[in-house]
């Protein structure tokens, strides 16, 4: 069952970093927090996809990252943390990403959910270099939109390999 992390003593929930950053309190439930921010960016993802398409999402993917470097710095500092857990506006950007890539199909987005999780969780290099070397708000972001760019080409790479098998 979902538990609740309190948040930083510094902070309150309705401050704009804190609801950003924990992308409406979704990185306080736990365990793992951010496959929970992950899940609660996807109705969000599907509501732009179908109000503009996959270039809206790819758009408001991007945005996200912008806000989340300040929304994550300012989160972290006030945690004492350099990449406080509760922290998923990461995630929320990233997965966008990956779902602005794909076919709006189930399958399709169930892979891209998968494969970003993988990825993010894993962190094979250059994503775990990536992690050590950048510090602040922007660290905290570019691991996980280096992760989609692993997810979207790993689904693309399957997807040939699958067109070709069948």
């Amino acid at each position: 069952m979902a538990r609740l992390t309190p948040l930083p003593a510094s902070l309150r929930f309705h401050h704009p970093a804190a609801l950003i950053a924990t992308w409406f309190g979704a990185g306080l439930l736990r365990p793992a927090p951010g496959t929970w921010g992950t899940i609660a960016a996807i109705p969000f993802a599907f509501a732009i996809f179908w109000a503009g398409g996959a270039w809206l999402l790819a758009l408001a993917s991007l945005l996200v990252f912008a806000a989340g470097i300040q929304a994550a710095g300012h989160f972290c500092r006030a945690a004492g943390r350099d990449d406080a857990p509760e922290v998923v506006i990461d995630e929320v950007a990233a997965i966008w990403l990956v779902l602005a890539a794909l076919p709006m199909t189930p399958l399709a987005w169930g892979a891209g959910f998968f494969l970003f999780r993988f990825f993010d969780i894993a962190k094979p290099w250059p994503i775990s270099a990536a992690e050590r070397r950048f510090k602040g708000g922007f660290g905290v972001m570019i691991d996980d939109m280096i992760a989609a760019l692993f997810a979207i080409f790993t689904f693309i790479v399957f997807d040939i390999l699958w067109t070709v098998i069948s």
